[in-house]
């Protein structure tokens, strides 16, 4: 992927002019997490933060301990954005990213 095809789905993003309100503290995430519902590029967000471990702000919906919890139990996935952007751009059935409950 190129550097113009990667920054490409900012230019769609709810947020483009609002990026300071996206790194608040504490509390103010579970707000902040309200503009990224129905944006159109919200898995393009979140799979940019976890593929090069963004630590700071809301991205695709989820707060840094969030997209934390979601790396730690899913150590084997090697490309978020194959996983929630190409993957869910050529399959029928979503994907599950967090991984089976044993018994």
């Amino acid at each position: 992927m190129s550097l113009a095809e990667a920054s490409e789905w900012t230019l769609h993003a709810k947020c483009r002019e609002m990026a300071d309100a996206l790194f608040p503290e504490g509390k103010d995430q579970k707000r902040a997490r309200s503009v990224c519902v129905g944006c159109p590029v919200r898995s393009e967000c979140l799979a940019e933060a976890l593929d090069n471990r963004i630590e700071w702000g809301v991205w695709g919906g989820m707060t840094e301990r969030e997209r934390r919890a979601l790396l730690r139990a899913r150590p084997d996935i090697t490309s978020w954005h194959d996983v929630l952007v190409s993957h869910h751009d050529t399959a029928d059935a979503p994907i599950s990213v967090l991984p089976s409950r044993r018994h």
